[in-house]
């Protein structure tokens, strides 16, 4: 399984021109229809902004901030979806060629893919936001920055600016969502790891993959597996013995305290860890890729899987 989400260049190339016939590559008449502003009312332009999100850990975030003002509709939404093996389809296309505003997450994640979208596609009137170049992160550095509390953060103020931009006359309304959600919808959320932080600094932890590297950074654990191991399993590469032997005397030592492993990719060698983990009574958690259940909401989402890694991190240390 490789980060580059795979999908064959002519492929590609025939969605694209399929949906430029069906769009007619105008952003004002194809508006996406999913989970858009629940009461159905127009921003003060008389139309809402159109927003199609690669992902929908970002297009969650995209919604909320949006409010009333804005539709949306995210391309990744299964949670039984490999997002690393994901193949783009002509109402994708369709989608990214109606939008005003298109988020894509880059950093070598659905870069395979939805840039060659949105090329196929060109509409002067939409606005591409690549969560790389916010954070300024590029291809080969760790692409799952939604588990990162400061990515999160910028990649908020990144898509309001993209909102005030294109509604320029809703400036304030936008202004008050961002206020609204970091600082009451996201309350549990930084709660949680503000208490983890503060409780279990240092404290080291194995994990399955990469997803895993940039919340025990936020978090301040300590990441005991090897990075050469993570990058592997989550490029889809297969990782060495010298690596495996290396986590292999973490799990049967207990130098790791708890085990954390992304349900979404499940290899055989994570399969051994994981029972490995749990023959020597260390506790295992699970995060994944995607929203799950599909249709959670990015707090929801996090919270859950935060009180998950609280509670085995307590189980592991008494505290």
């Amino acid at each position: 399984m490789s980060t580059s989400l795979k999908r064959a260049a002519g492929g590609l190339l025939a969605i694209g021109a399929a949906a430029a016939l069906a769009a007619g590559c105008s952003t004002k008449s194809a508006v996406p229809t999913g989970s858009g502003g629940s009461d159905g009312s127009a921003g003060s332009g008389g139309s809402k902004i159109a927003v199609v999100a690669a992902e929908n850990f970002w297009g969650s975030i995209a919604l909320q901030l949006g409010g009333s003002h804005v539709v949306e509709t995210s391309i990744i939404t299964n949670p039984d979806t490999d997002p690393h093996s994901y193949e783009a389809t002509p109402d994708d296309a369709k989608l990214i060629a109606g939008a005003r505003l298109f988020i894509q997450n880059g950093i070598g994640y659905d870069t395979s893919w939805a840039p060659k979208l949105v090329s196929a596609n060109p509409a002067s009137g939409r606005d591409v936001l690549t969560v790389g170049d916010v954070v300024g992160l590029k291809d080969g550095d760790n692409p799952h920055q939604w588990y990162s509390h400061d990515s999160v953060y910028k990649v908020i103020d990144a898509i309001v600016a993209e909102y005030k931009k294109l509604d320029p006359a809703d400036a304030a309304y936008f202004d008050a969502q961002k206020q609204t959600f970091e600082t009451t919808t996201l309350a549990t959320y930084n709660q949680l790891e503000s208490d983890i932080k503060t409780t279990y600094a240092g404290t080291p932890i194995g994990a399955s993959e990469s997803i895993v590297s940039p919340l025990a950074d936020t978090l301040g654990l300590k990441m005991a597996t090897p990075y050469s191991f993570l990058k592997d399993i989550s490029e889809g590469n297969d990782p060495s013995v010298a690596d495996k032997t290396t986590i292999d005397g973490q799990i049967k030592g207990k130098q790791i305290k708890v085990y954390v492993y992304n349900s979404q990719n499940s290899t055989p060698d994570i399969a051994a860890q994981v029972s490995e983990a749990k023959a020597a009574g260390i506790p295992v958690t699970t995060v994944t890729e995607t929203l799950s259940p599909a249709s959670a909401t990015f707090q929801d989402w996090m919270v859950g899987e935060l009180q998950g890694l609280k509670t085995a991190l307590a189980q592991a240390t008494g505290r």
